[in-house]
């Protein structure tokens, strides 16, 4: 068997071999080590937590999370200013005034303007159906005192004595308030405009009265200025001839008693003495001003032979009234001054 030959030579030869090895081998892991740990490994000169980072914000960006609605749709840049809308009373808060404003009502009669007064500003609240028919009916039976009757109340700003002087006409007092005279002979009984007399204290009325009507529920709201008075169920235009809605006011000269009347549709006259007179006792001719009404004339508030209309949509436009209502609204609408608005 062949040997190689031993001798110093081949020892050492052998040595330097295997330490060439090693250093080889530890060339090559301190170089794999730097490759590894260098920031320029990963790009950009972040480190991997860096990196981690930056790759979750983006995927942010990318996919938002879903907004509230109030957000998705109302923006505020900055700097802008903010509105917050005036909080509304709530319904308890409601219910106080109205209960403050009825113990008004049933205490001493000194109390009724400022009870009226209350119930009135309460009209301007959100009420509830019942609320709002329970402070017209207040507001209506008071007016019965406060207003037509003879009493005249401390702190009443819509009536006072007037202490007629010599030559004082009910027609020239009504005109500088803004009234009917007729308004002013009921409430002080007088019979007769010739019956009053210089030195004598009247009831005098601060106007105009004005109406609201209302065509959904066929009814007419009569105010003295801004105050209510009461309510009046009324008949309005027939499918093709609606009532238009917009500001009336009282014609000039338009008021008449049971006027000649001519019937566009079928050109028939009648005459207040015919036993199917249409049009009641009384005639009230509006003019209008604003809204659909604007420009427009031959409408007007009347009476009617045919109670069964009220509160049905059967003429050809006008207002129409229960008689006794008619002659009560006639004596309380002037012209010119009172207007009247019709709304949906």
């Amino acid at each position: 068997m062949a040997r190689f030959p031993f001798s110093w030579f081949n020892l050492e030869r052998g040595r330097g071999r295997n330490q060439m090895y090693v250093f080889a081998a530890v060339l090559i892991l301190a170089v794999i080590v730097v490759v590894i740990f260098s920031p320029h490994f990963f790009g950009g000169g972040k480190s991997p937590p860096e990196m981690l980072t930056e790759v979750q914000v983006e995927h942010e960006t990318k996919e938002p999370a879903p907004r509230l609605a109030a957000e998705a749709t109302t923006q505020v840049r900055p700097n802008s200013p903010v509105v917050t809308p005036a909080p509304a009373e709530s319904e308890p808060e409601i219910g106080e005034r109205l209960a403050e404003a009825m113990v008004l009502v049933n205490t001493q009669p000194s109390k009724t303007i400022e009870a009226r007064d209350k119930l009135n500003d309460l009209l301007a609240a959100d009420l509830m159906p019942h609320q709002r028919t329970l402070v017209k009916e207040q507001l209506s039976k008071l007016a019965d005192n406060w207003l037509f009757g003879r009493t005249v109340y401390p702190g009443d700003r819509l009536c006072e004595t007037y202490r007629v002087a010599s030559g004082d006409q009910l027609r020239i007092i009504g005109q500088k308030h803004k009234v009917p005279y007729q308004v002013l002979m009921e409430i002080n009984k007088i019979r007769r405009p010739e019956d009053l007399q210089a030195g004598q204290t009247i009831k005098v009325i601060h106007g105009p009265f004005h109406a609201k009507v209302y065509r959904s529920i066929f009814t007419m709201d009569l105010f003295l200025q801004n105050t209510y008075v009461r309510s009046f169920p009324v008949g309005l235009g027939k499918a093709g001839y609606e009532t238009p809605t917009g500001l009336w006011r009282v014609k000039p000269d338009g008021k008449l008693i049971s006027p000649t009347w001519t019937d566009p549709d079928t050109q028939r006259t009648y005459r207040a003495g015919d036993p199917d007179y249409p049009l009641g006792s009384r005639w009230i001719a509006l003019e209008g001003l604003k809204g659909q009404a604007e420009g427009r004339t031959g409408f007007a508030i009347h009476g009617t032979k045919d109670p069964d209309q009220i509160g049905t949509p059967g003429s050809r436009g006008c207002i129409r009234l229960h008689n006794g209502d008619a002659i009560l609204v006639y004596n309380l609408l002037v012209p010119i001054h009172s207007q009247v608005r019709v709304v949906e």
